[in-house]
């Protein structure tokens, strides 16, 4: 029995090319849209609205953990854009959070839950953290101030 060479060769290159596809720095169910942080939302397109309620408080971030996992309004966590996780406020929820430190601020969607851990009232994205600047303190004070509620419990 001759084995065709073609053949070997062909099942040879398509087994390498599968084991280098698999090699990828990213989870390929995530798209990135850059290295950089991500805002979908703009502090001058909220400047007008109402504040409909206040709290104050202690901020943490998460990232690399939950990175790719679906938030519990089912989107995608992408740690490098701008959202938050809330123990009550409605998923859809949208917010300005003011780092009481440095006066920065974010305007930041309501797409999960959390935090859980006890003195904490807002876990927000890493990118959130950076644009707040407390990356290296881990936590700090924030205001969150509602802009719009959202619709999803």
């Amino acid at each position: 029995m001759k084995i065709n060479m073609n053949k070997i060769n062909l099942g040879i290159i398509l087994i390498f090319l599968y084991i280098m596809s698999s090699c990828t720095p990213y989870p390929r169910y995530l798209s990135f849209e850059g290295d950089g942080v991500v805002s979908v939302y703009k502090l001058s397109d909220f400047k007008d609205y109402p504040v409909l309620k206040t709290e104050y408080g202690i901020a943490s971030y998460y990232g690399k953990k939950y990175h790719g996992k679906r938030t519990s309004s089912g989107k995608l966590f992408n740690m490098y854009k701008l959202s938050a996780a809330h123990r009550i406020y409605p998923l859809g929820t949208i917010v300005r959070v003011t780092n009481l430190k440095n006066d920065r601020q974010v305007i930041v969607e309501i797409n999960d839950r959390g935090p859980f851990v006890k003195g904490r009232v807002i876990d927000l994205s890493y990118g959130a953290a950076v644009k707040l600047g407390f990356i290296r303190s881990g936590t700090t004070e924030v205001k969150i101030e509602v802009l719009k509620w959202g619709s999803k419990k």
